[in-house]
């Protein structure tokens, strides 16, 4: 059925409290936060509210200067925003599909345009991958998040997991890749053979090689951001 009348529209979208706690998937890609003190959220990521909240982007010494020179390098890519007060906060990133994952003392690397919002009880720092400073890649960055919490990350459609296991290591696409298990260390390769077909602007096949005991998550779509430095 896709006519309705208004009474129809409004019974099949309307919100609903399911009683899920802090986070609450509305829809796939729409986040309900239960809001009683401090949620931190990716800056612009929010839709709609109710109640008393105030909005302030995360600031510049927060997390002392190491944070505010990586800030310099990630740009608004990496942008926080604290929503603190009471009431029902509405997230949502450009339509894509959203995962909420519950920490039990661990931690986990999510690229830094795929990390929708986290607990206050999850500590969050950024990485810099230095090596591909400059270069177009999706992976230029990433927020490392560790503690017990929820976490609310996003993927373009839906997402894979792939096991990585000692002597098999995984290699993905920087573009593709939204997160990987909180003890792997990617290095970054180049593959020249491959650069006539998935060359973006450099010439050059830039992968992300995991090896260890872990998972990755990708997502099927390349999510280029980041603009080749000349």
């Amino acid at each position: 059925m896709n006519k309705y009348s208004i009474s129809q529209f409004i019974k099949e979208t309307e919100q609903l409290d399911r009683g899920e706690g802090f986070f609450e998937l509305e829809t796939p890609r729409m986040l309900e936060v239960n809001l009683e003190n401090l949620v931190w959220a990716k800056a612009g990521s929010m839709v709609a509210y109710n109640g008393k909240i105030k909005f302030e982007r995360e600031g510049i010494l927060e997390h002392g200067l190491g944070t505010l020179f990586k800030k310099a390098f990630t740009g608004e890519g990496a942008s926080l925003m604290k929503a603190t007060g009471k009431g029902k906060l509405y997230l949502a990133d450009s339509g894509k599909k959203i995962i909420i994952l519950h920490l039990q003392n661990e931690a986990i690397y999510v690229n830094g345009n795929d990390l929708l919002a986290f607990e206050p009880t999850i500590k969050h720092e950024i990485k810099l991958m230095k090596r591909v400073a400059g270069m177009m890649a999706g992976g230029l960055f990433n927020i490392r998040c560790e503690g017990t919490g929820l976490i609310a990350i996003t993927t373009h459609y839906e997402p894979l997991t792939l096991r990585v296991t000692p002597g098999k290591p995984v290699i993905t696409d920087p573009n593709a890749t939204v997160a990987w298990s909180g003890n792997l260390q990617p290095e970054f390769q180049t593959d020249i053979s491959f650069k006539t077909f998935i060359g973006r602007g450099s010439g050059e096949s830039f992968q992300m090689r995991f090896e260890g005991d872990g998972f990755v998550i990708v997502q099927p779509y390349e999510e280029v951001y980041m603009q080749a430095q000349g």
